[in-house]
């Protein structure tokens, strides 16, 4: 099994997760002229994508799920609630797949377990991503961690984890006293120290590759970030990877984590 971010932050969201056959797109923040460009970057083909998934239905991680679907003939899989805010933008005919958060499923090789988690959106969810043998987390997007957030990412060989602002870049930064307390709130965005102490309660010898997304280009830095998850992990900063806006990150291979 293998990921890569075809970018991340404020300006656009979404993944790729590979096994066999399979191809997912964890969330479409980007046009669909614009996805296409960064699977080529990525040396992958669209016209291998097995379907869309998607967290919540905020635009930089929806914005291009319509179009997407609409040119790469792929179907949608989503919460009912995320649905409820998107079903406007897609065709009569557009294939939407319905899930229950807390009901894994499989698309082709790979097994997907969803799970809630605290945004400000009607019903976002997270993942977990397993072939079986290896498991791959991916958290973005969430305000507060819960009991069954730190239990679905326990044991999982790789994490993409949320760095979302610094407390302090945050507080002293420009933005209004509203979207600051939005961003801070319990419903809002992780912050470094927050995902260093989330990481420290599901580290285990099996979490072998961490990489910080999501961060914000106004209240953080990879360096921060880095610094933060690193002194969870008892590592080296440049252990941790740091996934881009406009670059994305490499296509990482999950099951060569243990090499």
């Amino acid at each position: 099994m293998r990921f890569g971010i075809l970018g991340s932050g404020s300006r656009g969201n979404t993944a790729l997760i590979e096994c066999g056959r399979t191809l997912l797109m964890l969330d479409s923040g980007f046009s669909a002229r614009e996805t296409a460009m960064r699977f080529e970057r990525h040396d992958r083909s669209p016209d291998k994508l097995s379907a869309i998934l998607i967290t919540h239905e905020h635009g930089d991680h929806c914005r291009g799920v319509a179009s997407c679907a609409r040119r790469f003939g792929v179907p949608v899989w989503m919460t009912a609630g995320t649905f409820s805010a998107l079903k406007g933008q897609f065709d009569a005919d557009a294939d939407i797949r319905l899930i229950n958060p807390h009901e894994s499923f499989a698309v082709g090789d790979i097994e997907v377990h969803p799970f809630p988690v605290p945004h400000d959106a009607r019903e976002p969810c997270q993942f977990v991503f397993t072939d079986g043998d290896t498991r791959f987390g991916f958290l973005t997007d969430i305000g507060s961690i819960t009991a069954h957030v730190v239990e679905m990412l326990s044991e999982c060989d790789a994490l993409v984890l949320e760095c979302n602002h610094d407390a302090r870049m945050l507080r002293d930064g420009p933005y209004t006293p509203s979207l600051k307390a939005r961003i801070a709130g319990e419903h809002g965005h992780l912050e470094n120290g927050v995902a260093a102490r989330l990481l420290s309660q599901i580290a285990s010898p099996r979490l072998r590759y961490v990489a910080a997304a999501h961060l914000s280009e106004t209240n953080n830095t990879p360096a921060l970030a880095r610094a933060a998850l690193a002194k969870a992990m008892d590592c080296e900063p440049e252990w941790i990877d740091v996934a881009e806006q406009d670059e994305g990150l490499a296509f990482y291979n999950v099951s060569q984590v243990w090499v």
